[in-house]
């Protein structure tokens, strides 16, 4: 497996995540998101931030780990999660059709690209 491809794929899970924690309003705002309420700001900290951090840190473990199924189960879970991730988007795409690339087909080919990353690391 390629420790390079699942650290860029946790450094970009630690980015996403420290944002969310540190400034939720700022991670959500090119989606048109206002979070006007502590509860509001507390779920995007929750999610994007404390759900990034901890995803990024088992991808780092994983990336550290020279073999094994422990680290073919992480990169494995994670790629299908950012495989569903692209898949929402394509839902949106067909229900509420967001024209722009940037957010929503930006963040798509992010996914999509990640998703391939992680899973070809898992099965090479």
């Amino acid at each position: 497996m390629s420790a390079v491809w699942i650290g860029v794929v946790a450094l970009f899970f630690l980015g996403m995540g420290f944002l969310g924690l540190v400034a939720p309003t700022v991670l959500i705002r090119p989606f048109g998101i206002e979070l006007t309420v502590p509860e509001a700001r507390a779920e995007v900290r929750a999610v994007y931030g404390g759900f990034g951090v901890a995803i990024g840190g088992l991808l780092g473990w994983a990336a550290l780990d020279a073999a094994g199924d422990l680290q073919r189960g992480i990169v494995l879970a994670v790629a299908v999660a950012l495989a569903g991730m692209a898949l929402g988007r394509l839902v949106a795409r067909a229900v509420e059709r967001p024209s722009a690339f940037y957010p929503a087909w930006f963040y798509f080919w992010v996914e999509v690209v990640g998703a391939c990353l992680l899973g070809a690391s898992a099965v090479g």
